[in-house]
């Protein structure tokens, strides 16, 4: 699908908003980060995600609620990749203010990666395979989010062999032996309430786009 089927002009001001926002978040973070090593693997998804992007915009363009979506996730990213995940200050004060055992930064982070590569995935489905107007797209867009997120703690359990205790701030575990779990855990559940609580409005930017979602699932507006 091309940019010219799509004439909604002004609604790109807003993707390049947030690419500027992004760009100038990731130089912030990028200044004097808390573990150099640490702050590129967080942040490569970001550094690899924005130019293909800007690449692939004229032949496919995204909503609105997307590029905001990613946009938000960039910068949860560069902020743990600037303090590490553990040392984030926000999470400690939330820590010490509710008396929790651990800074819930990377619990947010996780929670952060389930719900927006679920606008993603559904967006990639609805517009590019025959899932376009099946009832599966909900639950399938959770499981390639859940499997996403498998696939990153194995990257992790890869990052820890090789590097050993200096891929702690990385890992961000802090001495809880179910941080994995947890982790997965937390994509799920952002995976499902983003599908829950966003198909709606998605629909709706998809449509503006000249694509129309046939989905009959939870949250469509579909029929």
């Amino acid at each position: 699908m091309t940019a010219a089927v799509h004439p909604a002009v002004p609604r790109r001001r807003l993707p390049a908003a947030l690419a500027v926002v992004v760009v100038v978040g990731l130089a912030v973070s990028g200044w004097a980060p808390r573990e150099r090593t640490t702050w590129l693997l967080e942040t490569v998804w970001v550094l690899v995600g924005l130019p293909l992007v800007l690449f692939t915009w004229r032949r496919f363009p995204l909503t609105n609620l997307l590029c905001a979506l990613l946009a938000v996730h960039a910068l949860v990213l560069a902020v743990g990749g600037h303090y590490t995940y553990a040392q984030v200050p926000v999470g400690d004060w939330v820590r010490d203010t509710f008396d929790l055992d651990r800074n819930p930064y990377d619990r947010f982070g996780h929670l952060m990666q389930g719900f927006v590569p679920a606008v993603l995935v559904r967006e990639l489905l609805v517009r590019t395979s025959p899932l376009r107007g099946s009832r599966w797209l909900a639950p399938l867009t959770v499981c390639a989010c859940l499997a996403f997120s498998a696939v990153f703690e194995m990257l992790e359990w890869l990052a820890a062999v090789v590097g050993g205790h200096s891929a702690d701030a990385f890992l961000a575990t802090q001495g809880d032996v179910w941080d994995t779990q947890w982790d997965m855990f937390c994509a799920l559940i952002g995976a499902t309430v983003s599908v829950l609580v966003l198909s709606r409005a998605h629909d709706r930017q998809l449509d503006a786009l000249g694509v129309t979602s046939r989905y009959r699932g939870a949250g469509s507006t579909a029929g």
